[in-house]
């Protein structure tokens, strides 16, 4: 009698190797599939409008050179009325546009309306309104100057529930930034 096993006990032949190999893989893709399908179900997306440009009425009215042109203090609104708002230009020396736009803020729901009003180098002062219900993306753009250097001024109110106009930007506004 042969004593000596090929594969003694405890040692595992390249067949039982293999089973097993298979089944640990089995094994993980069974409890992935389980783990995807015990994830709560999401629910469903509404689609929502894109912003749109709101329109306004930019009338630009000739001021009396005693106009001050240089950017006064700013207010802060309460937490729970904040805003975010965003002004810049758009850099295009053919039609030089001062651009006021609403980025959020937990006042989106709260604030009346956005008052923009921009000082430019020339003299002329143009406003525009960017009316309730507000929106992130909501816009006011208005006609700036291709004057070197911090020449047009904007300055931006914001009209809180209660009727209050609040200052909530002004400084100058460049027509081109360079980094």
């Amino acid at each position: 009698m042969n004593t000596k096993l090929k594969y003694p006990p405890g040692k595992l032949s390249g067949m039982n190797k293999s089973l097993i190999i298979a089944s640990a893989g089995f094994l993980c893709i069974v409890l992935v599939l389980v783990a995807g399908c015990m994830q709560p179900a999401t629910t469903p997306v509404t689609p929502t409008s894109t912003p749109t440009v709101t329109s306004v009425s930019a009338t630009p009215t000739l001021k009396p050179t005693s106009v001050s042109s240089t950017p006064g203090p700013t207010q802060t609104l309460p937490e729970v009325w904040s805003l975010e708002i965003q002004v810049q230009s758009n850099g295009f020396a053919p039609d030089p546009q001062i651009i006021t736009t609403v980025r959020g803020g937990k006042g989106l729901n709260f604030i009346q309306q956005v008052d923009v009003k921009v000082t430019r180098s020339d003299g002329v002062v143009e406003t525009g309104i960017i009316p309730k219900p507000l929106k992130v993306g909501d816009s006011v753009s208005l006609s700036g100057t291709t004057a070197p250097g911090y020449a047009d001024r904007a300055e931006v109110w914001a009209t809180d529930p209660q009727g209050v106009k609040v200052k909530i930007f002004d400084d100058y506004v460049p027509f081109r930034t360079y980094n």
